[in-house]
């Protein structure tokens, strides 16, 4: 069993979706029942999704081996992979870098 994968954990992604920049919406909580006892205000504001924060969202990482990002983060927090172009671009300067310290 040397070729293992991480695997998300599929109970979490059932309860929660991600979103194209990372946040984790999820349903909010005490909006299944008993709803005769909640207020009407209470209710609609129970409606609507609401996004994980960004501590809770650090032990989500965990568990679904990828990169998330908190509401109360901006986009630039999660560090993006660089495109192959961009790669390219990193070693290109890094050898000129070496090859001027040489010289």
């Amino acid at each position: 069993m040397a070729n293992e994968k991480n695997k998300p954990h599929k109970g979490l992604l059932k309860r929660m979706r991600i979103t194209k920049t990372g946040k984790v919406k999820h349903k909010s909580a005490n909006s299944k029942h008993l709803k005769s006892v909640k207020a009407p205000s209470r209710l609609r504001r129970l409606r609507k999704d609401r996004f994980v924060k960004s501590s809770d969202a650090k032990g989500l990482e965990q568990l679904l081996f990828r990169r998330l990002r908190g509401s109360d983060q901006p986009r630039s927090a999660i560090k993006r992979s660089p495109s192959p172009e961009e790669r390219r671009a990193a070693e290109a300067a890094k050898k000129a870098e070496a090859a001027k310290a040489k010289a």
